[in-house]
């Protein structure tokens, strides 16, 4: 599985943390839209989408299907904070603060999808690392589902998002 480059990076002012991550995914705008901002795209990779109004305004929770290492789900009420298909989306829920997708094709000659992803989110210093390592794991399920290959929850362990975890930890992001 292609490990999304670069890292995440992230800085913090006060108690609000900024999450950054450019992807240069090799997949049309369209199919990574799909996959980021449609109720039947969502679950392959991140988390299931109901309700999902897919306009500004409109409600939406996010269920992730993976678990914390005590087996608690993470269930985030929001709203859809910005809608421009299949350019932008973004989504305030709770737990998680703005989650924003941007898309733009990738380079002309080498095609694909460049995405620009922002998390702003308030909370301690273990926080920022856990939803570093979150994202980062989540964008390789993200590549993983758009090659064909939706995540199995049923299967999942947090072994590699401790081992994320332990990078961002040391310094990398």
């Amino acid at each position: 599985m292609e490990i999304p480059s670069p890292y995440g990076a992230s800085e913090t002012k006060g108690d609000v943390h900024t999450l950054r991550y450019e992807l240069s995914i090799p997949y049309p705008v369209d199919e990574v839209w799909a996959a980021v901002a449609t109720p039947e795209g969502l679950p392959t990779w991140l988390a299931a989408a109901e309700p999902f109004e897919q306009r500004e305004g409109g409600a939406i929770t996010l269920r992730w299907q993976n678990t914390d290492p005590r087996g608690n789900a993470t269930v985030a009420p929001g709203r859809v904070t910005a809608w421009d298909p299949p350019r932008l989306a973004e989504y305030t829920v709770d737990i998680h603060g703005r989650v924003r997708f941007e898309l733009e094709p990738g380079p002309l000659g080498v095609g694909g999808t460049l995405l620009h992803f922002t998390n702003e989110l308030a909370g301690p210093e273990d926080e920022r690392l856990d939803c570093l390592a979150g994202w980062h794991h989540h964008f390789e399920y993200l590549l993983s589902a758009l090659a064909g290959h939706p995540a199995d929850w049923s299967a999942w362990t947090p072994e590699r998002w401790r081992e994320l975890r332990e990078h961002y930890e040391r310094g990398k992001g």
